[in-house]
């Protein structure tokens, strides 16, 4: 909250993508079952991964303290603890285009993991000074995204407990009815990509997270260079081999998590006054009715957050949240605090 008021929404969020970033790479892979949620994530990881989990989860909380200079407590939770404590964890995919998948989480179980592990519980200690994970696919070099239609809402919303999965639906159903007059159905980034210029805002966070070990200002030199590149190729729209700036730009939109699933639905949308002002009208009237908690929040831009194992492929992934507190914001209100 703290980082938030002092404008640092992008390192919260880089903090928050970290677990995934880290694992992506011992996994070789983004079909691993993650979240985002602006500032933290869950991800569920197999038997085999265990313990290069523990190591990179460790890892990760200490170059978010030493780098971001900010905290990030990390748990290994077991699917067996959870289950013996009545919640579980259900997984389905969900296309967020035909490039990327991210998952659907349901069952109450990540919920009760997250519960767990504030208060104390399955706690990963960080590793030794100067440790750091591969973050070598992670960045955040767009600009942030301004409201096109009025403001960006970041807006969660849990069921209240043993409510009917047909209920809850009717009031999704009744949210998305609200913004069915938009094409991008609330999608905050236009069709052809967000912005970019140069030198990117993220700059430096991006060096931070791909160093390992190198010199900050050398990194950071390299990478001005690369970007530079990178906005002269957006600027020009030229290609270099397989690499099609244009295309990368459309499917960034694409491959966007602008709404999500974990035990409850979570998303950030391009609404107009009137748009916003019908939504928290129906979320208000579901919380009095005891059919749904939920938590809202506003603010003028959103940011995002990429994980990029390749610019040559289009499977990236693009975590989206409000610039003015997002998510975080929202979950707070969600807990009455």
């Amino acid at each position: 909250t703290e980082a938030i008021a002092e404008g640092r929404y992008k390192a919260v969020n880089m903090a928050g993508a970290a677990g995934i970033s880290a694992l992506v790479a011992i996994a070789d892979s983004l079909d691993l079952p993650f979240v985002f949620g602006g500032d933290g994530c869950a991800i569920a990881v197999p038997p085999t991964l265990v313990e290069a989990t523990r190591d990179a989860l460790a890892a990760t909380s200490r170059w978010v303290e030493e780098e971001l200079d900010l905290g990030l407590r990390v748990a290994l939770v077991p699917c067996t603890a959870i289950r013996e404590a009545g919640a579980d964890v259900l997984v389905a995919p969900f296309a967020v285009s035909p490039h990327i998948r991210i998952a659907a989480f349901a069952g109450g179980g990540l919920s009760w993991a997250e519960d767990a592990m504030k208060r104390g519980a399955f706690l990963i200690d960080p590793a030794p000074p100067g440790t750091a994970p591969d973050l070598n696919n992670l960045s955040c070099r767009w600009t942030p995204v301004v409201a096109r239609r009025g403001v960006i809402a970041s807006i969660i919303i849990k069921p209240e407990p043993g409510l009917a999965p047909t209920a809850f639906a009717d009031v999704v159903a009744g949210l998305l009815a609200v913004i069915a007059d938009d094409p991008r159905s609330g999608h905050p980034i236009p069709e052809t990509g967000p912005g970019f210029r140069w030198p990117p805002e993220g700059l430096t966070l991006e060096a931070k997270a791909s160093r390992r070990g190198q010199a900050l200002v050398k990194r950071r030199r390299t990478l001005g260079l690369i970007t530079l590149i990178a906005w002269i190729l957006d600027r020009t729209g030229l290609k270099i081999g397989a690499f099609d700036p244009r295309l990368y730009k459309r499917d960034t939109a694409l491959n966007t998590d602008f709404r999500k699933f974990d035990d409850g639905l979570k998303m950030t949308l391009d609404c107009s006054d009137g748009q916003l002002a019908r939504i928290e009208s129906l979320l208000a009237d579901q919380a009095r009715q005891g059919v749904i908690r939920y938590g809202l929040h506003t603010q003028k831009e959103a940011v995002l957050t990429c994980i990029v194992p390749s610019p040559l492929k289009r499977q990236h992934i693009h975590f989206l949240d409000g610039a003015g507190g997002g998510y975080a914001f929202a979950a707070r209100q969600l807990k009455g605090g």
